[in-house]
């Protein structure tokens, strides 16, 4: 089970997010190089990164802040936001993330999602974020009319790495993890899956390490562990010791 700390990236600062909102972005480090060694330093294994602005734009726009991090850390990165087509996906392994996460295109463009799957095999993600059961596109800027389990389950056999699902109604707020939703979804389909959207504190550990969590891979958290909230020492003993 993993716990991806999470580094959201918005003119180059590291911040995060209201319910996917722009304009609620609370910046907690101007230096992401620094905060991704930060998250190294305190034993985490695997670092989520988005590209908020290259969410809305459609295409990479923090790139300098993605690579200055890469040269810091030596543990895996998987990145999400502005991955559209191809040459992106294969941009951004080339430089070294491990795992490029596409969410708009896996809903407008599922053949770029089982390509890229079929050519990198282990290194492709599908971000599926969730607003009353749909799945918002363009960085949640709209709605679209198809729910989670139904995207997922168009990459079953596409040799996905993971799907990665966001509550957004609750991203940002420190609510908890939906874990009815998120598990629902992990026991629907085979590919496994991250839980992300309002993890708040040692409970969702908890709740996530729990049998009935079995099938996910882990849980992304980023405001709980900016504030405070949880202790990423106790956090990853929980962990160690559930492993």
């Amino acid at each position: 089970m993993i716990l991806f700390p999470a580094i959201d990236l918005k003119n180059g600062q590291c911040v995060r997010l209201e319910q996917g909102d722009m304009a609620r972005a609370t910046v907690f480090n101007l230096d992401p190089a620094a905060q991704a060694r930060d998250f190294e330093t305190q034993g985490f294994e695997y670092l989520h990164v988005v590209d908020l602005d290259g969410a809305f734009a459609g295409k990479p726009v923090n790139a300098q802040a993605v690579e200055s991090m890469l040269k810091v850390i030596k543990m895996p990165v998987q990145l999400g936001g502005g991955i559209r087509d191809l040459k992106t996906v294969e941009a951004w392994l080339a430089k070294g993330i491990a795992r490029v996460i596409i969410g708009t295109a896996a809903v407008r463009d599922p053949a770029l999602v089982k390509e890229a799957a079929k050519k990198f095999p282990g290194k492709v993600a599908v971000g599926l974020d969730a607003r009353d059961g749909k799945v918002a596109v363009e960085g949640w800027a709209e709605t679209s009319t198809v729910t989670a389990l139904e995207i997922a389950q168009r990459f079953e056999d596409a040799g996905v790495a993971a799907i990665i699902f966001t509550d957004i109604a609750r991203d940002g707020l420190l609510k908890g993890i939906n874990w009815d939703a998120t598990i629902a979804l992990a026991d629907s389909i085979s590919i496994p899956v991250i839980a992300s959207g309002g993890l708040a504190s040692i409970d969702d550990i908890k709740a996530m390490l729990e049998p009935r969590a079995a099938k996910l891979e882990g849980a992304i958290s980023g405001r709980a562990l900016y504030d405070g909230r949880i202790d990423p020492a106790e956090a990853l003993k929980l962990i160690k010791r559930a492993a």
